[in-house]
């Protein structure tokens, strides 16, 4: 019989790139694959393109850490969630539920749970978010992103693999982002990513600052959905609300970028060797996990960091300056990675769980 396997995760496309990087390999080996996520999140639309994945929508909330009216009726919708993700699981009988996080995933991997079947979470950040805190209990292993992870977990459902890269950004062509920007080969390419929460900040600075960027830079902005500025466009600086199949060759055009420090997005540049200034979402906005992310990797020297507490013209311009005068010694401790070979890893630990007594078959 083919093995079946359903993945979940999402809220917000971090909590989906994952398996979007894991979905096409498993689908090659020949297994069924399903989805499960919330009715109308993005991670629907983040999944329609793999046509042979079946999706199944779910109740889900959100607990937050402020008040709103909404903390009092979430429950009730995980519960329900729960119920549906126990009834999909059931009928489906999977051998094998991958859950990438983010809150409509714990209604699942305690659906799974209910059903006896093996639950691999993945959490990408130093410490683990509300969502998996709530799921790992119910898990049968735990992956991890940064090695000082597997300190917040059991020995027994811990392990360190690494940071997953999606494929399609190493084929990423610099003439043809170029191209796209009506750039030059001449002048040094700065690549600006906000996040699409957490661009207002720094879309405020980069606009303060661009007379001063535009003397050493051609800029690529991506600013977040509904934040391009029009009267902004000025010559050698191009905004965009999102990048999908362009980024890619905006990556590979170039020389540095700023950047929030969500774990995915930084792992990504450290992979692709582009030198980085990270302004981590304060603690204030956030629990506070991309400031344990920037400073995990200013520890390891692959990244400027500017908290945004400390964000101001001068600040942001001196920094800048000095990750492009200290360029080539960022790229030169971001080539010593441990090199692991994550995906592989990852599809190993899941089909070992799948086949409940760890009996694998061989991987390519």
């Amino acid at each position: 019989m083919r093995k079946k396997i359903i993945f979940t995760g999402g809220g917000s496309a971090g909590h989906v790139t994952v398996n979007q990087a894991l979905i096409p390999r498993f689908l090659k080996d020949g297994w069924d694959v399903g989805y499960i996520g919330s009715h109308d999140g993005i991670e629907r639309q983040l999944i329609q393109p793999f046509g042979k994945v079946k999706y199944y929508g779910i109740s889900t909330g959100k607990l937050r850490r402020y008040f709103d009216w909404n903390n009092f009726n979430d429950p009730f919708r995980v519960l329900k969630g729960i119920g549906e993700a126990y009834r999909i699981l059931r009928k489906e009988k999977p051998d094998v539920v991958f859950s990438k996080g983010g809150f409509v995933s714990v209604p699942v991997v305690i659906g799974g749970w209910m059903n006896g079947v093996p639950v691999v979470i993945h959490e990408s950040d130093l410490t683990p978010g509300l969502a998996n805190r709530l799921a790992i209990p119910f898990a049968t292993r735990v992956c991890t992103t940064f090695p000082e992870t597997t300190q917040h977990l059991k020995a027994e459902k811990g392990v360190y693999v690494g940071a997953l890269v999606r494929e399609e950004l190493k084929r990423g062509k610099a003439d043809e982002g170029r191209r796209i920007c009506g750039f030059t080969a001449d002048t040094p390419v700065l690549l600006i990513m906000g996040g699409s929460l957490g661009s207002r900040n720094i879309n405020r600075m980069v606009h303060r600052t661009l007379p001063s960027l535009l003397q050493n830079f051609q800029i690529a902005h991506i600013c977040g959905k509904g934040n391009v500025d029009p009267s902004m466009e000025r010559p050698g600086y191009r905004q965009f609300e999102y990048l999908t199949k362009e980024l890619p060759h905006m990556l590979a055009m170039a020389d540095g970028v700023i950047s929030r420090a969500g774990s995915n997005a930084i792992f990504e540049l450290l992979a692709l060797k582009k030198p980085m200034l990270l302004i981590p979402l304060s603690k204030s906005a956030s629990r506070g996990d991309q400031v344990l992310n920037a400073r995990s990797f200013k520890r390891k020297g692959y990244a400027e960091v500017l908290e945004e507490e400390e964000l101001n013209e001068k600040r942001f311009l001196r920094h800048l300056s000095s990750l492009f005068e200290n360029k080539e010694a960022y790229i030169a401790k971001m080539a010593e990675g441990d090199g692991r070979n994550t995906l592989h890893t990852l599809r190993r630990l899941i089909e070992e769980a799948a086949c409940r007594e760890g009996q694998t078959k061989n991987l390519p």
